[in-house]
C-alpha cells in the first residue's frame, strides 16, 4: 500500500511517498529499508538546508504560522 509520510524540520515539511509492507505474522505494516533510508535522507537534506536535494524525492513545503 502506498502512503505519504511527513518529515518536519524547523520551518519546512516534506511529503514523501513510501510503500507500506504488510507483515505475515500479524505485524502492523512497516517500511522497507529503502523507504526508511529515503525518509532519513530527506530529513538530513532539510536539516542541512539542501532543499534541492530534498525536492528530488519529496514535495517540500515552507510552513508559515498564522495569527488566530
Amino acid at each position: 500500500m502506498t502512503t505519504r509520510k511527513l518529515v518536519r524540520v524547523r520551518e519546512y515539511a516534506a511529503e514523501v511517498e513510501v510503500e507500506l509492507i504488510d507483515g505475515d505474522a500479524g505485524w502492523p505494516p512497516y517500511l522497507s529499508v529503502k523507504d526508511a533510508d529515503k525518509l532519513d535522507g530527506v530529513r538530513e537534506a532539510l536539516e542541512s538546508g539542501d532543499l534541492e536535494r530534498a525536492s528530488q524525492v519529496a514535495r517540500v513545503f515552507r510552513l508559515t504560522p498564522i495569527e488566530a
